[in-house]
């Protein structure tokens, strides 16, 4: 919502930023400021600061900066609206009336949430009545201790049909609000409203706020058509939009830097009484897009858990597709898959809650459990099976919508394959690597600010090493596309095969667009692997055997390629790798790029605002002054 002119500066000149960091900061003054020890990282000295005078604190060593609202966001876990409320209660200040539809909602909201807590009393109250001892006796046998019933508020519903319906109607709540909060059965076909909820232990569900506006039940017989019951669809519920245990989780997860998704309610009481306090649960549903955002608002890297058998592992198959449309930068999932079939609630009571710290320990990274997935689905043990399985792993690439993040499990992805399948560089011919004429290479990586490729680190900027790369086109022709550097690689390793035996893999994880170029380059790996090592002549005349001849020959006397010296067979080993690699980097780059601009013209498509549109001018800028070259003629 929006706020009246003045109503957030009043706000926090009510408020002394120093006293809410005060309790969670031991502060000390300095000055005009206060300084502490950083509430985001683990640091020794002090490098937090707080300056009531600005209305402002700074971390230096996380670089964290913001007013009190901010603060409250990001140690608390809350909404900024949350922020804003508590923080106007402390000062005070009633909060603005919103526009009279809102205000109304939230009458209408805020009833049926009284019905919910008198409805949460009844069942509380019914739990510890005679006709609750069914239900005690379950509780107990599932190891619950007294007081983590209480603090969880758990109950009971009893199997009488107008038990909760006489008891709400004696308070004065007409059937309509019973039925819109999801508490009975009722309609125009039904000649006798009666309780949803009967002879079942009851699990209320809070908002994040920690008001209730839901449950869950689960049956205490044994005939019982479903084992758990949720509530309806309600005006305050939704299920595919919140979690169970919300409200108590995020301070938790805060502390602990992570929060778990786990299956059900009492998975997250039984972690909790053995200590682990960060636990949330989806509502009867499989996780949401909902749900999973809920959760990076918690923590970036939320742990799901998953028992080790085989339906554990559909549903962290299913969790796995649901996820990778939505990655970004800094936020993936993580999967922990319990030993022997056991539940969360199960391991904690049986052996307690260090042997669940030691699964969620080793929970496993998202693009472990995205390659499990494909590779567990199929035998790969023909040159077509492993074509198809390539192909799978492409169309789980191009699921990622982020760009960079989708680039880089390019390359891990990619990289997999290659040393599933045996294209690991120096295998071919079961021939030594030639350490001295490698340098010590490895595969693709990021290090510093630019790209690293082999023994080369560049700045991303790309400025030639050689006279001969900066008289060359390719750095003079800034202009050169996607087309001309795929020919120009091929080219290169056409002339210069025994690249090929440091080169293959990085040759392998190309995009190359134009389909004979690419049969082409499959070609080259091929026959690099079946016969290592590699000269120009015998790579000419199994290109003949195979008809692919007259590609390398078009290549050869286009006119695209004659400036390129460092491509031709009179070129030194050392001129065509530098060459290589110079134009790897920058095909992977222009590549990179292009995928950017296709997410920022959907993104400004789904949404034009300036943010979206700059991000669009910034990449076409680049493109077209291609700022990855900036070589020039001695």
């Amino acid at each position: 919502m929006s706020f009246p002119k003045g109503f957030l500066d009043e706000l926090k000149a009510r408020i002394r930023v120093s006293e809410v960091v005060g309790r969670k900061v031991k502060l000390i003054r300095r000055g005009r400021e206060f300084v502490g020890l950083s509430p985001f990282t683990n640091e020794k000295n002090p490098s937090f600061t707080v300056n009531d005078d600005k209305q402002f604190w700074h971390c230096f060593s996380s670089g964290e900066h913001g007013d009190v609202i901010k603060f409250l966001e990001k140690t608390e876990n809350l909404s900024f609206l949350e922020a804003v409320e508590r923080l106007a209660s402390e000062a005070g200040m009633e909060m603005p009336q919103r526009d009279p539809h809102h205000v109304e909602r939230a009458r209408e909201e805020a009833s049926l949430i009284d019905v919910m807590e008198m409805a949460a009393a009844f069942f509380r109250e019914k739990l510890h009545a005679g006709v609750g001892a069914e239900a005690r006796v379950y509780l107990e046998r599932r190891g619950l201790r007294q007081a983590t019933i209480e603090k969880f508020g758990l109950g009971y519903a009893p199997e009488d049909r107008h038990a909760l319906l006489r008891h709400l109607k004696a308070k004065g709540v007409d059937v309509a609000q019973m039925a819109e909060a999801g508490l009975i059965i009722a309609g125009p076909d039904i000649p006798e409203p009666y309780d949803r909820f009967r002879n079942r232990v009851m699990f209320p569900i809070a908002d994040a706020r920690g008001r209730t506006i839901a449950f869950g039940g689960r049956a205490l017989d044994a005939e019982a058509k479903a084992k758990y019951l949720n509530s309806p669809e309600t005006p305050l519920f939704h299920k595919g939009r919140g979690l169970y245990n919300l409200d108590r989780a995020r301070k938790p997860a805060y502390d602990a830097g992570t929060v778990i998704a786990v299956e059900g309610y009492m998975d997250v009481i039984g972690m909790a009484q053995g200590g682990i306090e960060n636990a949330v649960a989806p509502l009867g549903t499989a996780l949401t897009e909902d749900q999973i955002g809920l959760m990076w608002r918690m923590a970036p890297e939320p742990i799901l858990c998953f028992d080790g058998d085989k339906a554990g592992l559909r549903a962290a198959f299913r969790a796995v597709e649901r996820v990778l449309p939505l990655l970004k930068p800094g936020h993936s999932l993580r999967f922990a898959l319990l030993p022997g079939g056991k539940d969360p609630d199960d391991l904690v009571r049986e052996e307690g809650g260090d042997a669940m710290r030691e699964v969620l320990a080793a929970a496993r990274p998202l693009a472990d459990m995205v390659w499990e997935k494909e590779v567990s689905a199929g035998t790969w043990d023909t040159p077509e099976r492993r074509a198809a399985l390539e192909a799978r792993i492409e169309e789980v690439i191009g699921q990622i919508a982020d760009p960079k993040v989708k680039s880089y499990y390019a390359q891990e992805l990619r990289a997999r394959i290659a040393k599933l399948f045996g294209r690991e560089r120096g295998q071919g011919g079961n021939r030594q690597p030639n350490d001295r004429a490698r340098g010590g290479q490895q595969g693709w990586g990021q290090q510093g600010g630019g790209w690293k490729v082999g023994r080369f680190v560049r700045d991303p900027r790309l400025t030639p090493v050689t006279p001969e790369l900066r008289r060359s086109a390719l750095v003079q022709d800034k202009g050169a596309g996607v087309l001309k550097m795929e020919q120009l690689l091929l080219f290169v390793l056409l002339n210069h095969p025994e690249l090929l035996e440091d080169y293959c893999e990085e040759l392998a994880r190309v995009e190359i667009r134009t389909p004979a170029l690419d049969r082409l380059r499959n070609e080259i790996i091929d026959i690099a692997a079946l016969h290592a090592p590699l000269d120009r002549e015998a790579l000419k005349n199994h290109l003949v055997s195979r008809d692919l001849a007259d590609i390398a020959h078009r290549l050869e006397g286009g006119a695209a390629l004659a400036s390129e010296r460092f491509a031709w067979p009179g070129s030194s080993r050392e001129e065509a790798e530098t060459g290589f690699l110079h134009t790897l980097e920058r095909h992977h780059r222009t590549i990179t790029l292009e995928a950017e601009l296709r997410a920022a013209e959907r993104a400004l498509a789904e949404d034009m605002n300036e943010e979206n549109w700059t991000r669009l001018q910034a990449i076409h800028a680049q493109l077209e002054r291609s700022e990855l070259v900036e070589g020039k003629t001695e």
